[in-house]
């Protein structure tokens, strides 16, 4: 019984071997994807280098589902940029392009009015009530590129938040079931 007791006990320890190789290997790609989130926004100036379109505000050019890469630079913002920008008491930022820029006199700094491409008025009615302009803190990031579509992925586990829980679970399962 010795024998068959310290094989059960090997076994055992294997098992558990495994599962902490695989709980380091799960904090690994984590910790990797933090990082290069952070490089991301060190390199690119802006606090989401990443954002995907969630309306059809923009149609023709963007459409809902596709992905912006933004950039933020020193430059200033000029009419007829796509930008990123996000509103006092709303979470969710909003991609418009700027129609009129307007430079305050006394201190130089830029305010700007934006618009949807696929909207009738200005934004007005979408900033914090009794605000007029966006100033250059509320601004995200510049457009500089997109994938189109790629970013449904992100707004069906949004809308369908079980699609995301059946995801997890089957990368759980996958995880927990792996042998190597």
């Amino acid at each position: 019984m010795g024998w068959i007791g310290e094989t059960i006990d090997s076994i055992k320890s294997l098992q558990i071997r495994q599962v902490l190789t695989q709980a380091v290997s799960l904090g690994m790609i984590v910790t990797s994807a933090l990082i290069i989130w952070k490089a991301l926004m060190c390199i690119t100036g802006s606090e989401s280098p990443v954002v995907v379109v969630l309306s059809g505000s923009m149609e023709p050019g963007f459409k809902r589902g596709d992905i912006l890469f933004l950039h933020m630079s020193k430059d200033p913002i000029r009419a007829g940029e796509i930008v990123v920008f996000n509103v006092d008491g709303r979470e969710i930022p909003i991609v418009h392009r700027v129609i009129k820029v307007h430079e305050r006199q006394d201190t130089g700094e830029v305010d700007v009015l934006t618009k949807g491409d696929n909207n009738y008025g200005d934004d007005r009615l979408l900033y914090a009530h009794g605000q007029l302009w966006l100033q250059r803190h509320h601004i995200m990031g510049r457009a500089v590129g997109f994938l189109p579509y790629v970013g449904w992925v992100t707004i069906i586990m949004t809308e369908k938040p079980i699609i995301k829980y059946i995801l997890i679970g089957a990368l759980g399962l996958l995880v927990i079931t792996s042998k190597d």
